[in-house]
């Protein structure tokens, strides 16, 4: 296909750029000028996902050499402020210093290889609390117990290690290897496309973790693709365009998907009228946020002759979320207050985009290739003047679902998403075919994941 876009062939329907290119408003020209290119029709062999000699090749090769989102600047406002971050074997000490920088340290004593913290918090100063070893937050040697027995150990010789730190739009990012290219562009174009959604002006509502029994790329392709919306999320499929959703890759490292909403999903047979899409949309969406105006002001009127399901949510979603956030939302597209813009920064930082409150993802292996930990933040948008505060970190137990947690009708879809997982993983451990199969568009996120790692793998 060469230079072919994936997108040879989709399913009949309406495109999300034909909804677009007929929004209220104007989408931003790099949705709508992006597509995914063609990245081959190999399959994923299975050992990519259950393997422990693979595994331990990522741990090795590739989680020290790239970018890995580790906080979010409300978590540690004030100069004394710790973030204890681990993943992939690595336990790192992120410091607020007195100059409002942040400084990422390997949390190790260097005396005896005790952690020096196990919790973020506040900190004056990091003692190790085994043998009194102490450094300062710029990771200087302050005090050794009993100098006189450590006449070989000099100051500079004892200072903590460290990471590299990047931050960018309120969120900070460690890279543990000194070589490789700067945050912004590692991250390109992401920090230019969210210049347009400020995700500085955002803080932490919310924000909870489970542990889920699949490998770590098995669990972030379950959110980088919506193909599977018919069969997981079918009560979705009467006010949800799955199978014409868009996706969009960048470079090595960065894509999107798109999935609109206020539109029926050609999965639906049942579906005829803009107010079937409406009603659809109110059975499942009614009280989505916490605002009963999606259904009170919505749902006791019909959609106006002439106009459609979308364009009259759409500017439901501009009132409440300008009146929730103290902005003016009212140039805003349709598809920016309604629908799913969800991007990937390999390997595992998954913020969405637009105006209304966003999803942020995060994914690390934990323990091992057989478990993930998944973390969902909710953000919202600071009215101006409005301090940012930062939602405790919440990880449920293996009971816990997550619809009862504070993420409320969004952890109703991811339970169903986490409900397949344990499956995947235990089905290709048992797989004879020894691969997984993907189209060639709907699921190019997941193979430009794949190829992203081999570059890593194979330097």
């Amino acid at each position: 296909m060469g230079a072919e876009t994936a997108e040879s062939a989709r399913c009949p329907a309406v495109s999300w750029d034909e909804l677009a290119a007929h929004d209220t408003h104007a989408v931003p020209r790099f949705l709508t000028e992006s597509d995914a290119p063609y990245l081959g029709s190999d399959p994923i062999p299975v050992e990519r996902y259950t393997s422990a000699a693979f595994f331990q090749a990522e741990n090795e090769k590739m989680w020290p050499r790239v970018w890995q989102f580790v906080a979010r600047e409300e978590e540690m406002p004030e100069p004394g402020d710790t973030v204890v971050y681990e993943n992939a074997g690595r336990s790192f000490l992120l410091a607020r210093q007195q100059d409002g920088s942040v400084r990422a340290f390997h949390n190790v004593c260097l005396h005896r290889g005790r952690k020096l913290r196990t919790e973020s918090g506040r900190a004056s100063a990091f003692r190790c609390p085994y043998h009194a070893f102490t450094w300062k937050l710029d990771g200087s040697l302050s005090h050794i117990p009993c100098r006189w027995d450590f006449p070989h150990l000099s100051d500079e010789k004892m200072r903590l290690p460290e990471a590299k730190v990047g931050q960018w739009a309120g969120y900070i990012f460690i890279r543990e290897s000194e070589d490789g290219p700067s945050l912004e562009d590692f991250l390109a174009p992401m920090p230019a496309h969210f210049a347009r959604w400020k995700h500085e002006e955002c803080y932490t509502a919310a924000w909870v973790g489970k542990i889920v029994a699949a490998n770590w790329k098995a669990t972030v392709e379950a959110f980088i693709e919506a193909f599977h919306v018919m069969a997981t999320h079918s009560q979705n499929l009467g006010f949800s365009g799955d199978a014409n959703s868009k996706y969009m890759t960048w470079g090595e490292n960065i894509s999107c998907a798109i999935t609109a909403f206020g539109t029926p999903s050609p999965h639906h047979g049942k579906i005829s009228t803009e107010q079937d899409v409406m009603d659809a949309f109110l059975r499942v969406k009614g009280g989505a946020g916490g605002d009963k105006r999606v259904a009170a002001g919505v749902g006791t009127s019909s959609v106006p002759e002439g106009s459609t399901a979308r364009r009259v949510m759409g500017e439901v979603n501009r009132a409440r979320f300008g009146e929730m956030t103290g902005r003016d939302l009212s140039g805003i597209s349709d598809a920016e207050v309604m629908d799913a813009i969800s991007y990937h920064a390999f390997p595992n930082f998954g913020p969405w985009a637009g105006f209304m409150p966003n999803i942020v993802y995060r994914w690390r292996p934990w323990p091992d290739q057989d478990h993930t930990l998944m973390e969902v933040r909710l953000l919202q948008r600071a009215k101006p003047g409005e301090m940012k505060t930062c939602a405790p970190f919440r990880l449920l137990d293996a009971n816990q679902p997550m619809a009862e947690s504070e993420l409320g009708q969004l952890g109703f879809v991811l339970d169903q998403d986490w409900a397949n997982l344990p499956s995947v993983q235990a089905g290709m451990k048992l797989s004879k075919a020894g691969v997984v199969q993907l189209g060639n568009y709907q699921e190019v996120r997941v193979r430009q994941l794949h190829q992203a790692l081999n570059r890593y793998l194979s330097a």
